[in-house]
């Protein structure tokens, strides 16, 4: 070793820093936000509530979640300039990377300027949090040809943005799902988006390019794209009579099944069963449950032969395919949820701030003598 560093590939079970924003239990299957069990947060809590707890640490009073709401809704709209440059980017570029673009360029249209106070902050993270959603329905109507669909200041962040989205106002049931699968997207602890976002974060840069810097890591299908690769297998096997027979084949010949396993969880990642309830409920009201028997095949097999769970990939993927969303929005969506989590940590890394600075096991040579080019050969 060139240095006395211990050296982990991946970082797997280093930590890396403290938080008191988001804790997992990979032997307990437990994922707790500021304290509270992410199973009460589902069944109980809006996502609204659960923004405004991961960045007080504190669950909001019916006051404060009208002052949230009422801030969230007066800020979802775009600039026109960024709507402007989203219609010029080409025709062929992806979701993803529509949102990165426009993401990074909302600072510079930014009120507060280069300001860098901890209130200034606080509002910057309020309109990334009510402006992504907005910006990834906008990037779905506008490569359609069609125009963006202005946000309804009468409807929570689920609902708008599946109006915004489809241009009408949801059910009930789907509106629920989804604000639930907001919250379960909201935080995971260090994952890669997220230090990425505080590696950024750590070098004073300012908050956009933080959370730019998570969306470009959440794009890798190792992250956020692990939920389109499930919707493609899905769309690949085709039915349920073929469901068994593809799976043990496709296990039998190693091949690389997305939506099961954990990092950290040792058993069921407590995400997947909530979305394992709605993607069987949805799937049922649209008249598409095959979505959900494939995926129960799967499952199945799955822990049969592997001794895999499934992850919060793998149901949401049937989930979202059922309520009519695209699968290259998959992973934008997920960051209109986890910019909650983003903007929560980068706001605790600049109030505690030490630059990130990790080292590395190097593995070259340590002493080489230089050789003057005309006496170098092949």
């Amino acid at each position: 070793m060139a240095n006395s560093a211990s050296f982990t590939a991946g970082l797997e079970d280093v930590v890396a820093g403290t938080s008191a924003i988001c804790f997992i239990d990979g032997v307990e299957g437990r994922l707790v936000y500021c304290g509270y069990d992410i199973h009460d947060l589902a069944e109980q809590a809006t996502f609204e509530e659960v923004v405004y707890l991961l960045w007080h640490g504190e669950l909001p009073t019916s006051e404060q979640l009208v002052a949230l709401k009422n801030k969230l809704f007066a800020n979802a709209a775009l600039p026109s300039e960024i709507i402007q440059l989203m219609k010029a980017l080409p025709k062929q570029a992806l979701p993803m990377e529509m949102l990165r673009t426009a993401v990074s360029a909302l600072s510079m249209y930014d009120p507060d300027g280069d300001q860098n106070e901890p209130e200034v902050n606080r509002r910057r993270a309020l309109r990334l949090v009510a402006r992504i959603p907005t910006i990834v329905a906008a990037a779905h109507r506008i490569r359609q040809g069609l125009e963006p669909i202005a946000p309804r200041f009468d409807l929570n962040l689920a609902s708008n943005f599946l109006y915004m989205f489809s241009g009408t106002v949801p059910n009930d049931l789907h509106s629920h799902a989804f604000d639930i699968a907001l919250i379960l997207h909201a935080d995971h602890e260090l994952n890669a988006s997220t230090f990425s976002a505080r590696v950024t974060a750590a070098t004073l840069s300012d908050m956009y390019s933080a959370i730019t810097s998570a969306i470009g890591t959440l794009k890798g299908p190792l992250h956020g794209g692990a939920n389109e690769q499930v919707m493609k297998m899905l769309i690949e096997i085709g039915g349920i009579d073929s469901a068994e027979k593809w799976i043990t084949d496709a296990l039998a010949s190693k091949r690389k099944i997305m939506g099961f396993g954990h990092r950290v969880y040792r058993t069921e990642d407590p995400r997947a069963t909530h979305l394992r309830g709605m993607s069987k409920q949805i799937g049922e009201q649209v008249g598409q449950p095959e979505w959900y028997a494939m995926s129960q095949v799967i499952e199945t097999i799955v822990k049969q032969q592997k001794k895999l769970n499934p992850n919060v990939d793998f149901y949401s993927a049937s989930m979202y395919h059922a309520m009519g969303i695209p699968t290259d929005l998959f992973t934008p969506i997920f960051a209109c949820s986890r910019v909650s989590g983003w903007t929560a940590h980068v706001l605790e890394q600049y109030a505690n701030n030490r630059i990130i600075r990790p080292r590395a096991e190097y593995t070259g040579p340590t002493r080489r003598s230089f050789v003057p080019i005309n006496q170098r050969h092949d």
